[in-house]
């Protein structure tokens, strides 16, 4: 029998001057709770999965696409229109802008509908062709249903990232598009409201 996963909160996408490009997930509700994970894409195309635990970086992976996986401690802070995140070689400080105008029409949707899974089937095509490379319905790994509702977007109007200690350059817009996944995230560095919806069979674990 199919099973039912909900993840809760915000994501953050974010494109750097060198081609770095990161993806952080700050879940108030998960399977395993209050959760933060991190993305990221190197200049080179390399994904690397930065999760908090095993039990999470195993569901995370059967469910995205890395080349690598690393269990670090991670530390995040969103409050004041500022988001930090510390997560082994990975370092955000990141300043929150105003709401984007998807942002403003994503709040005019009831919440309710906004994260059905039957209505995010209906809209992903329009998402498509406003923001390309991103989708709000499709298929991961596994044959499992994954659904994107999304109810608010602002922009992040500056951030510093480093790599392993490095300066990963500029805040930039994600080009190309992350490659972990049937969706991306919007081009413009943004954080995201949303809640995650993945349906399928049970996870097998290792």
């Amino acid at each position: 029998m199919d099973q039912r996963w909900i993840f809760d909160g915000h994501i953050a996408g974010i494109g750097t001057g060198s081609g770095l490009r990161a993806v952080v997930g700050l879940w108030t509700q998960s399977p395993f709770g209050p959760l933060t994970d991190a993305m990221v894409q190197l200049p080179s195309g390399h994904r690397i999965l930065l999760a908090p635990s095993v039990e999470a970086a195993d569901f995370i992976s059967a469910v995205y696409n890395f080349d690598e996986t690393c269990i670090v401690s991670l530390a995040s802070e969103h409050r004041s229109g500022q988001l930090g995140l510390d997560a082994g070689p990975l370092r955000i400080r990141a300043r929150l802008g105003s709401r984007t105008r998807l942002g403003a029409v994503a709040r005019l949707v009831p919440r309710a509908l906004a994260v059905h899974p039957r209505w995010l089937r209906a809209v992903s095509p329009v998402a498509a062709r406003v923001l390309p490379g991103v989708r709000t319905a499709g298929t991961a790994k596994g044959g499992r249903r994954e659904y994107y509702g999304v109810t608010d977007l602002h922009r992040i109007d500056s951030a510093t990232v480093s790599w392993n200690g490095a300066d990963a350059g500029p805040l930039a817009a994600v080009r190309p598009a992350v490659g972990f996944g049937f969706s991306s995230v919007p081009p413009e560095p943004s954080l995201a409201r949303v809640r995650t919806t993945i349906e399928g069979a049970p996870l097998t674990r290792r």
